[in-house]
């Protein structure tokens, strides 16, 4: 199937649902999923943003920003995984126990205001790595919508373009929580230092990028651009003594550069196999 086509899928499995409350972070996957659902269903669709102290300040801003530019119905309601129990200690199926609670209170959003379907914006990439979120997902039937219609991430980025959406080319980004390694103790003072080191980088003209915490180790991970910036000498001081400031007391660079779910390389085979074996199964979508 060719772009155009399954973005026709994508509409009718939308129209299908009759209503739709999108869990939207702002990337450009949700952006995506929310400006069809709004051209589709139009006030039968609405907006529903967790704020916490993992997820930045500038995402909720641009949550809301779009919302307000498309006239789209926007709640934004807290969700703090740090209380959620065992949150903080960083299991290896941490993103399970944040998406399972998150998805209840959307949930219980959508049905205060009559709606019947809560939906995220999962695509066909994300069945290819270790996702313990996706088992909360099947578990609250919640949808799918772009794994339904099969697209993948360079698809969702074709589509946004095309549709002029302002965050097409946005790089990737997760929560804050994923910035740890697995067992390593999640703090309101670590995801503190990391929101700021990445925002220091953003702010220096870095794209995609992370800051990995390691204890007193910030471990940056970049693309390809951020190496280069990186060969100013200047500038990688800059870095060191702002991240000094910070809180952080050795600072290094990922030769590997950046990759999506690079902590779960510390995860056994087993855990990756049961994460990819949970996924919810893909039904066809309406009209196919």
């Amino acid at each position: 199937m060719d772009i155009e086509d399954k973005y026709i899928d994508l509409k009718g499995y939308i129209k299908g649902l009759g209503n739709l409350a999108v869990a939207f972070s702002s990337g450009v996957d949700s952006t995506l999923l929310l400006k069809t659902a709004h051209d589709v269903l139009g006030g039968k669709a609405i907006a529903v943003t967790a704020r916490s102290c993992s997820f930045p300040e500038r995402e909720l801003k641009e949550a809301s920003a779009f919302c307000e530019k498309e006239g789209i119905r926007h709640i934004v309601i807290d969700s703090e995984e740090l209380e959620i129990e065992g949150f903080s200690r960083n299991p290896s199926n941490r993103c399970y126990l944040c998406k399972n609670e998150l998805f209840q209170k959307i949930w219980s959003v959508a049905k205060e205001h009559g709606i019947e379907n809560v939906a995220e914006g999962s695509n066909m990439d994300d069945n290819g790595d270790y996702r313990p979120g996706l088992i909360a997902v099947k578990e609250q039937g919640v949808k799918s919508p772009l794994r339904e219609a099969g697209l993948y991430k360079v698809e969702v980025r074709e589509l946004a373009k095309r549709l002029g959406l302002p965050n097409w080319n946005k790089p990737s980004f997760a929560c804050l929580s994923s910035r740890f390694p697995y067992g390593e103790s999640i703090t309101p003072q670590r995801l503190s230092m990391i929101d700021k080191a990445e925002q220091l980088l953003l702010d220096l003209g870095f794209g995609q990028v992370r800051v990995r915490n390691h204890g007193a180790l910030a471990r940056i991970e970049t693309d390809e651009a951020g190496f280069s910036l990186l060969s100013d000498r200047a500038l990688r001081a800059k870095i060191h003594d702002e991240f000094r400031r910070i809180g952080y007391t050795y600072i290094s660079l990922d030769l590997l550069g950046y990759r999506t779910g690079s902590m779960n390389e510390t995860l056994d085979e087993k855990s990756l196999v049961a994460s990819v074996s949970v996924a919810p199964p893909l039904s066809a979508p309406n009209g196919i």
